[in-house]
């Protein structure tokens, strides 16, 4: 066995013991593909090939559950991997490429060092520039002419404060010093745990047909947005879920990102408001197996979605939360997005450019790693449910990813970049927003699904209704 497959194992064998899984299972799976993809100084391949891993793993290990037979064989290809990492980036809608950050998104210079601020959404927009005292027709020179006189920290503190977001940038030494560095520091990758009082074992029936769904039948609500919980729930659509992604009317919401990621879902609209909307909520989740939520922690609260009030309700639900910086410390209300905890993490330092400008990952790798790892506690909470029975919650942050990348994975020396053409993991789809060029999923296992059953539709456009 090659040092480079050793390590392979090695990393899978870390997150899969995470999850809980079976010491050893790792050790199973086949590893292919171009060296050398998602070069960067931190180990980004590393992680973006150990979250696939386990994530193709739990699916085949709920499809042996539920068959009754042996563990399908896993095979993780490097190039598929790479190219569902940067998902958003080969996106093309009737050929043209998607919208990245909006202007006033970026680093900014500050008096005493670096501020991300993160202002894609109209809302975020107007919240920050309010804090910073600027109209609303302000562009990114004004922008830059009034943080290159405020200090980073405070900016950070207001801007919060105001709504907005916006992120000191901090070196790994910093970020350790920081209360919220800490608060991580201290906690797991994630958190795979009973939830509620005990239940008796829920199997889902056995599986038949071709190709191989092992979440076939199973009801999920997605009440998660950009990116890592709807990476999660097309993961789980593609293996055969009933996927019904929940977001609340006049909430913003980019095309794009719903092109990339509303791959074998539905998308419709409900105020939970309002009592219609409550109730219809309330008859979706009396019959649904998980539901996944993406809100920075107890923003749902309100609506009766705390975990142990929907356990309650709907006895043996898997639960998922995802939120950035977690739900501890002094930062766990707080929102944020994969740039924000690359800026605070000591990311941003850590692959900045020659002059000092931080810098980022070749992939939002926070995102689509935990997304893929989202998906995999999903996947492991139902194969443990249907041996013991329970409800089961997972919990996972952005922040707690970026931990495992900068401070559990090691560095190595850079492979040799093999040539790479992304072309082979790309297909092209018809759907109601246009002819689609899309990355192909990079799950896979012997007789499970190549792609998805259906492009994503209009976002909003469907029933609040099982299939």
């Amino acid at each position: 066995m090659s040092d480079d497959t050793q390590y392979r194992d090695d990393a899978a064998a870390l997150v899969w013991a995470a999850l809980g899984g079976e010491a050893g299972l790792t050790g199973r799976v086949r590893h292919s593909g171009a060296r050398g993809l998602l070069p960067a100084r931190l180990p980004v391949m590393d992680l973006a090939r150990a979250t696939v891993t386990v994530c193709a793993l739990a699916g085949a290990e709920l499809a042996a559950a539920r068959t009754g037979g042996a563990l399908p064989a896993v095979e993780v290809d490097d190039g598929a991997v790479a190219t569902a990492f940067l998902s958003e980036r080969h996106l093309r809608i009737d050929g043209r490429a998607p919208t990245a950050f909006a202007p006033l998104s970026g680093f900014w210079r500050t008096a005493d060092g670096w501020l991300r601020t993160h202002a894609n959404y109209p809302h975020h927009r107007a919240r920050l520039l309010a804090a910073l005292g600027l109209p609303e027709s302000a562009g990114p020179d004004a922008l830059a002419a009034e943080l290159a006189d405020r200090r980073a920290g405070e900016t950070e503190d207001s801007v919060y404060a105001a709504g907005g977001l916006a992120v000191a940038v901090r070196d790994a030494k910093e970020w350790a010093g920081h209360p919220q560095g800490a608060a991580v520091a201290r906690r797991p990758l994630l958190r795979l745990e009973p939830l509620g009082t005990a239940t008796p074992p829920r199997r889902a029936p056995g599986l038949t047909g071709d190709p191989l769904l092992p979440a076939a039948g199973l009801r999920v609500l997605d009440l998660s947005r950009v990116l890592a919980g709807p990476v999660a729930t097309r993961t789980l659509a593609l293996l055969g879920a009933d996927v019904l992604r929940i977001d609340a009317p006049g909430l913003p919401e980019s095309r794009d990102t719903h092109a990339d990621t509303g791959f074998g879902k539905r998308s419709a609209v409900l105020d939970l408001d309002a009592r219609a909307g409550r109730a219809t909520f309330e008859e979706l989740l009396s019959s649904a197996d998980v539901v996944v939520t993406g809100y920075r922690p107890g923003a749902l609260d309100r609506f009766g979605l705390a975990p142990e009030a929907l356990a309650e309700r709907r006895p043996g639900i898997v639960v998922a939360r995802l939120s950035a910086w977690g739900d501890h410390g002094p930062w766990g209300a707080r929102r944020g997005f994969d740039s924000l905890v690359q800026a605070a993490t000591g990311i941003a330092v850590t692959e900045a450019a020659a002059d000092g400008t931080p810098g980022a990952l070749p992939a939002q790798a926070l995102d689509h790693g935990t997304g893929y790892l989202l998906a995999a506690a999903v996947l492991r909470a139902l194969t443990e449910r249907s041996r013991t029975g329970g409800a089961r919650l997972a919990t996972l942050a952005l922040a707690q990813t970026a931990a495992l990348l900068t401070d559990v994975l090691p560095r190595r020396a850079p492979a040799p970049a093999d040539t790479y053409d992304p072309a082979a993991r790309l297909a092209e789809t018809a759907s109601p927003l246009g002819r689609l060029r899309h990355a192909l999923p990079p799950v896979s296992f012997a007789g499970g699904p190549a792609n998805w059953s259906r492009p994503p539709g209009e976002w909003g456009a469907d029933a609040p209704a099982w299939r």
